[in-house]
């Protein structure tokens, strides 16, 4: 019952920290939703970032890993969101938007999980 809760907790906060995120940056007159972006990228960083730490730190636990990597990364990161924007920009023919924001996401994420595992040993 334990790791439920502990998720539960890390997937609120999460979600609560993308929801105010969404509203600040994401807004019709802007080319992206950059708040979907920024999150998705963050959490990417962030999950790197904690299972590099996790992986060799006895200071953190499986509890830790629990609560950051499957909570809060899980409640922060916004795929769904990702896909229903970008079926929007195909569905409005915004076809550069569509390619600028799924590389945009997919490159930046991947390298944001190195960064975060490279970081993770450094620490």
């Amino acid at each position: 019952m334990k790791p439920l809760l502990l998720i539960f907790i890390g997937g609120g906060a999460g979600s609560v920290m993308r929801y105010l995120i969404g509203r600040w940056l994401n807004h019709p007159a802007y080319l992206l939703p950059y708040g979907t972006l920024l999150v998705n990228i963050l959490g990417s960083l962030l999950i790197g970032f904690v299972i590099g730490f996790v992986a060799r730190s006895s200071s953190f636990t499986e509890n830790h890993a629990l609560i950051l990597a499957t909570g809060f990364c899980g409640g922060f990161t916004t795929f769904s969101a990702f896909a229903l924007e970008n079926q929007l920009f195909l569905k409005s023919g915004d076809y550069g938007s569509f390619v600028g924001y799924t590389l945009a996401s997919v490159l930046l994420g991947l390298l944001a999980v190195f960064i975060g595992l490279y970081l993770s040993k450094i620490a």
